[in-house]
C-alpha cells in the first residue's frame, strides 16, 4: 500500500529529531497499535478495544471470517490465506490492508504476528499487533463499488 493522505500531522513539526527514548512517543503520535491473540484450537481470536472497534465487530472475540469482513476485497483471500499458511507451521507473518467502513471511510492497518506452539501435532496461538495510522484515506470511487 502506497498512498500519501492529507491529515493535520503536517501542522504539527517535530520539535526535534527522536532519539531511543523518544521510539514509544513517536510511535504514538502516528499510530494507535494494540495487541491480540487468537487460539488455534478453537479459532478465536481477541481483539483489544480499538482493533474491535475499527473492525467494526460487536465485541472483542471473534472468527477470522468476521475479523477480516471488513477488509479491503482485494486483499481478504490473501490475508486469510496467510493465515492458513500461519497455522500450519510456527512462523511470523504481517500484512498490510485498508479496512473498508461503507462510504465513510478507509482506515489503513498494519499487522504483524507470530504463530507458535504448532510443533508436535498441538493447536496453537497466534499473538500479534495492529498498528492503525492516526488519519483515515477518503473513499475512492472503487471503495463505494464494494461498500
Amino acid at each position: 500500500m502506497f498512498k500519501i493522505a492529507r491529515t493535520t500531522l503536517a501542522a504539527h513539526p517535530m520539535q526535534h529529531l527522536p532519539t531511543d527514548d523518544d521510539d514509544a512517543d513517536g510511535l504514538s503520535r502516528f499510530t494507535v497499535s494494540e495487541s491480540w491473540t487468537g487460539d488455534l484450537a478453537n479459532g478465536i481470536i481477541r481483539l483489544g478495544e480499538c482493533a474491535t472497534l475499527l473492525h467494526g465487530l460487536d465485541g472483542p472475540e471473534c472468527g477470522l471470517l468476521n475479523m477480516t469482513r471488513c477488509y479491503d476485497p482485494h486483499d481478504r483471500a490473501l490475508v486469510l490465506d496467510l493465515f492458513e499458511q500461519a497455522a500450519t507451521a510456527s512462523s511470523t507473518f504481517c500484512y498490510s490492508t485498508t479496512i473498508v467502513s461503507g462510504r465513510e471511510y478507509r482506515q489503513p492497518v498494519f499487522c504483524i504476528a507470530e504463530t507458535t506452539g504448532l510443533d508436535g501435532g498441538a493447536a496453537g496461538s497466534i499473538c500479534g499487533v495492529f498498528m492503525f495510522p492516526r488519519f483515515r484515506l477518503r473513499p475512492t470511487l472503487e471503495a463505494s463499488i464494494y461498500a
